[in-house]
């Protein structure tokens, strides 16, 4: 267990390191933050003296090394744009950017998993194909459209729902929350809606065909011919083997939902790390948007690190296979 656990942080920092790399030479191509901040009327030699104090007249792998062993530490350096610290920037942001996430996927849950199961077993019914209409159009319409058509329908027309902003906060420490005010809930139905919306079409389809293979097994054959009731069956039986990958998959979209918030957030002015990201690409703010990705990256790592930990737990065979060799 010791060996697997730190064969896998291992490839995670492996992992950490190359994103880095990548985003860190990426962004390095985006334009002059230094043009940004003086103008096109700087003179020469106060572009030149801007670029040394902020450390950018030195080689790439010096700025590359100075950010990686800062990012160890939880430090960013300063944004080029705001002047202030990167970490204290997505401090302040992160937590509308998770609670948003952690709503979006819940409400994707609570609903494509019923959903997915009605369409399984009710095969053929009006309902059905329905869901199945409206889950293609899940699938297929883009985030950005979805949430235009909700802030026409539902904030523009019907007035229910404002169509910016993230509402009353309350601080709790040095974390921020909107989820125990009604304003704040009130700013959060339309940005967590259109963000469920994909989730929710994939989870209902995943739940549909898991649920139809797991119908055709010799185990739900052998427990309908002891006379069990349907409702036994589906629900005792068939959901409970059906879930077991959609909670894995539902876990690995967490990671999803938090890193491509960035239209939903900037459709809804909703002040979290997407949006963050965003203002920093126009200003070419290479300090956050290499936090940024690099944090985004962190958060896969670690989800896809627990399912692999938790595989290696509840599934015997992982472990009987490293020690027997079969």
């Amino acid at each position: 267990m010791l060996a697997f656990v730190l064969r896998r942080l291992f490839q995670a920092a492996i992992v950490l390191v190359a994103v880095a790399f990548i985003s860190f030479l990426l962004f390095q191509y985006v334009g002059d933050p230094v043009v940004f901040l003086l103008g096109q009327d700087a003179r020469p030699e106060q572009i030149a003296q801007l670029r040394a104090d902020l450390g950018l007249d030195q080689p790439f792998f010096v700025q590359f090394w100075h950010f990686l062993s800062n990012a160890v530490q939880g430090e960013f350096g300063l944004s080029l744009r705001q002047g202030a610290k990167v970490s204290r920037l997505i401090g302040e942001r992160f937590p509308a950017t998770l609670e948003l996430a952690l709503v979006a996927a819940v409400l994707a849950l609570a609903v494509g998993v019923p959903m997915g199961v009605y369409t399984a077993l009710r095969r053929g019914t009006f309902m059905s194909q329905f869901f199945m209409t409206l889950s293609l159009l899940g699938v297929s319409l883009p985030t950005f459209l979805i949430g235009i058509l909700l802030i026409l329908v539902f904030a523009v027309h019907l007035g229910w729902f404002p169509s910016f902003g993230r509402g009353d906060t309350v601080q709790l420490g040095w974390w921020s929350s909107g989820l125990f005010t009604r304003d704040g809930w009130h700013h959060l139905v339309l940005p967590a809606v259109t963000l469920a919306i994909f989730q929710l079409t994939l989870i209902m389809r995943l739940v549909r065909a898991e649920m139809l293979e797991v119908l055709r097994t010799d185990y739900i054959k052998f427990a309908r011919a002891r006379g069990l009731s349907n409702r036994a069956i589906h629900f005792g039986h068939a959901l409970k083997n059906t879930l077991v990958p959609v909670m894995t998959i539902t876990g690995l979209q967490l990671g999803g939902l938090i890193a491509f918030a960035i239209i939903t957030e900037s459709v809804f002015q909703w002040p979290g790390m997407g949006l963050l990201f965003i203002q920093a690409v126009t200003f070419a703010d290479i300090p956050v948007m290499s936090a940024y990705l690099c944090l985004i990256a962190l958060i896969f790592v670690v989800i896809n690190l627990v399912v692999d930990l938790l595989y290696f737990v509840v599934d015997p065979r992982l472990r009987v296979g490293k020690a027997g060799g079969h």
